[in-house]
């Protein structure tokens, strides 16, 4: 028998053991060659350190109003608020980590238990990647390779960038970078967009099952979209609540009992033309756009030289309060859908042949629809095409389905096919509306309504357009009569005809205005019922004294800035005006004669809270306070027996006026109001303008052309159009004791010089304010 050669067995044992650590060593030493390979970048591009410390997201512009609510966001692709760890809630961070990554508290960036089963298994059993390698792939990696070589080498970076994402920051750091970065898909990006659009709230208020629905989107948020499948999102929350059990965060009994809860989502989209306070939004985009250009990025931020609105994340601090814009859109709404109700039923083709024009003729009204054809979207796009306008015109004919404005509509749209010439006279049968309200003390814009609906009527009427401002004029010719002639509210003028010649003030002709009805009782007035009644003929008589000049001077001084001419017709509310500067002008009534700019940007300051803005109040003395008092006395008759009468008072009980289109009626207000009603000519514009001490609102009411408007007075003047408004507006903020609007007297001045304490009461115990019976309510 042969005999063994241990000396060569012993060779070969150790053959193979010396291979095993050649493969061995060599295995561990390409991976090492291949981290520091990704780590030199030779297998990509990675980032600075400096680029890790401070990680560039386009993150979206905040707009925050005066209590703390987001009103809004400027953005392009990315709509990403950030929030700190601190304002995450402690639910959401454990349904993360359970779910995500269970030893997220224990590795350093890497699982090494996480990847050899991983390894071992294929997969089969679960991932590898921790919540810093999703971050780093988020921040710095991109989208997942298809080709499996890329695969890997994305897979060394991103473990490579989790490492040192451990070393730069902080486990809760990671996890709100990480919250903050995720898209959650329809403009919801990072967990605060996803809060809000998914559930309509802030993050820390998410209960358990909530948060488990977010995270549960991580996982791949096209497909747990809880919009489109509801069913198997559902499904998925319930896996991370079984996981949140299964890591003792909750108990077994908690997760079956939040398992059977039925998904309870509030979708709240979020977009440039949909929300609360769109117009205002739009208003701030220019407001801000101007600021940019004149306020250049500091060098420190590095990257671009401008400031960008839509990528740099700034916050903007504002007026607005979330809750006044919240009452002030509800009552345009309730009241614009029910008055336009009305303008329709009188504007049938057999009421009216040229609705919604009235005293028009048919090339009038070609014109109009000729202009409005030309500056329409489609004519420009097409015109940009290089269409020929033959070819444009003939698309104005042609039938399309499209999507309209519709107030009696579910989302208040409907579809419907007409032509695009046809759609053009349609939109222009809608009554539009303006409203804006603010403190006179301080300026500060509380709530503003540039329309009726953003989505489909874009221009703004607080701002943009000036329309005529009809008897809400009349109060600067009374305060400069009673500034410069010393008058008092308890001043008689006879209400006679009145004539200024021709020549005097700058007249061509004789101007002899009438009063609203056509009559003159001959009676004396005080200035305080002449002012409540609009009786034309004392106004006429005042700014004779005083002269248009005058008149102008105040004005100006109060903010209008239009051109207006220094002739008596003025007196009637002839000049155009605008509600946001009426309702700064009126102001200084309620602010002891101050004036304020109106300001609805307090604060500016960038994604680091570094302060860029702060405003500096704009204030001039434009009246003594005895005479702004005077003239607060004088409107508060308005409200106790002139056109404002309705505000208070049960109305005609049989008024059809009152039945078909003031909303919200009786209103039953019981403290101090001034105000003025206003109606211009035809009835095209209806105003009022209402203040108690510590709030002055402006609203207006008219067709986009002033030949759209009602027949008549009754249903056409300013305290049926826009009055209503203000009600509805008034009753909500009282309803709300927290906004602390005040419904107290307006402060008198001490040692008052001008008499308000009139010997002659009106009488108004049997005046029900209602149209049929009153012609008194009646108001020019």
């Amino acid at each position: 028998m042969a005999k063994v050669d241990k000396n060569k067995k012993t060779n070969g044992y150790f053959k193979y053991v010396k291979w095993f650590w050649i493969l061995f060593i060599s295995g561990i030493l390409l991976v090492v060659l291949l981290f520091l390979s990704a780590s030199w970048g030779l297998l990509g591009p990675m980032p600075e350190y400096e680029y890790l410390e401070n990680p560039q997201t386009n993150l979206a512009t905040e707009i925050i109003s005066s209590d703390a609510k987001t009103l809004g966001k400027f953005y392009l692709d990315d709509n990403r608020t950030p929030v700190p760890y601190d304002s995450l809630p402690q639910n959401l961070v454990n349904a993360l980590i359970a779910t995500e990554d269970a030893r997220f508290l224990e590795h350093s960036g890497i699982d090494a238990r996480g990847t050899v089963r991983a390894f071992a298994y294929l997969g089969k059993k679960g991932g590898a990647s921790t919540i810093s390698q999703q971050l780093a792939r988020q921040l710095f990696v991109g989208v997942r390779s298809k080709n499996k070589f890329e695969t890997i080498k994305q897979k060394v970076m991103e473990w490579v960038l989790a490492t040192r994402l451990e070393t730069q920051y902080t486990k809760q750091e990671i996890i709100a970078m990480y919250l903050n970065q995720y898209d959650f898909l329809n403009n919801a990006d990072g967990i605060r967009s996803a809060a809000k659009i998914y559930f309509g709230k802030e993050p820390q208020e998410l209960k358990i099952e909530e948060s488990a629905v977010l995270v549960g989107m991580l996982k791949n948020s096209s497909y747990f979209n809880p919009i489109r499948r509801e069913e198997l999102v559902k499904n998925r929350r319930n896996t991370v609540l079984g996981q949140m059990a299964k890591y003792d965060y909750i108990t077994e009994q908690e997760s079956d009992s939040l398992q059977a809860l039925k998904m309870d989502i509030n979708f709240n989209p979020e977009s440039h033309k949909e929300g609360l306070a769109t117009y205002f939004r739009m208003y701030l985009q220019g407001f801000m756009n101007d600021w940019i250009s004149k306020n250049p990025k500091p060098a420190l931020e590095g990257g671009r030289d401008k400031w960008n609105l839509y990528l740099d994340g700034l916050k903007i601090y504002t007026t607005i309060d979330s809750r006044m814009q919240a009452n002030a859109e509800d009552a345009v709404r309730k009241h614009m859908a029910n008055l336009q109700n009305e303008f329709f039923h009188q504007n049938t083709p057999d009421r009216n042949p040229t609705a919604p024009f009235l005293d028009l003729d048919k090339a009038q009204i070609n014109r109009i629809l000729e202009r409005a054809m030309k500056n329409s979207s489609r004519w420009r796009k097409m015109k940009d095409e290089g269409k020929s306008e033959k070819v444009i015109r003939a698309s104005f004919t042609k039938k399309t389905e499209m999507t309209v404005f519709d107030w009696n509509s579910d989302g208040r749209e409907r579809d419907t096919i007409m032509t695009p010439l046809d759609s053009i006279r349609y939109y222009k049968t809608f009554l539009r509306a303006a409203m804006m309200s603010m403190e006179p003390q301080t300026g500060h814009v509380k709530a503003w309504v540039g329309g009726i609906d953003y989505r489909h009527f874009q221009y703004d009427n607080v701002i943009q357009g000036t329309r005529q401002a009809g008897s809400t004029f009349k109060p600067f010719v009374y305060a400069a009569a009673i500034d410069q002639l010393r008058l008092s509210p308890c001043d008689s003028l006879p209400d006679t005809q009145y004539c200024i010649e021709a020549g005097k003030h700058g007249n061509m002709e004789a101007w002899c205005p009438k009063n609203a009805v056509g009559q003159y009782s001959g009676n004396m007035y005080t200035l305080k019922d002449a002012l409540a009644n609009s009786v034309n003929t004392v106004t006429a008589q005042l700014i004779d004294r005083v002269g248009p000049r005058s008149v102008v001077s105040i004005i100006k001084n109060l903010g209008l800035k239009g051109e207006i001419l220094e002739v008596p017709s003025i007196a009637l509310g002839t000049p155009e005006s605008n509600v946001y500067e009426m309702v700064g002008a009126y102001g200084a009534f309620a602010n002891q004669g101050v004036y304020v700019k109106p300001v609805m940007v307090t604060r500016i300051e960038d994604k680091n809270g570094t302060v860029l803005y702060e405003y500096v109040p704009e204030t001039k003395d434009v009246l003594s306070k005895d005479v702004a008092y005077a003239m607060v006395n004088l409107m508060e008759g308005v409200t106790h027996g002139g056109s404002g009468t309705r505000l208070r008072h049960s109305g005609a009980k049989n008024s059809t006026v009152y039945k078909e289109i003031i909303t919200g009626y009786p209103y039953g207000f019981t403290n101090p109001i001034a105000g003025k009603t206003g109606t211009t000519q035809n009835n095209s514009d209806g105003w009022f303008m209402g203040m108690v001490p510590n709030l002055v609102t402006g609203v207006w009411v008219g067709g986009e052309e002033r030949s759209t408007h009602f027949q008549s007075i009754a249903y056409g003047q300013g305290a049926s159009m826009a009055l209503p408004i203000w009600g509805l507006y008034m009753k909500k903020n009282y309803e709300n004791k927290n906004l602390g609007i005040s419904d107290g007297e307006f402060e008198k001045p001490e040692n008052m010089s001008i008499n308000v304490d009139c010997s002659k009461v009106v009488d108004d115990s049997d005046d029900d304010g209602g149209l049929d019976d009153d012609l008194d309510d009646l108001d020019f």
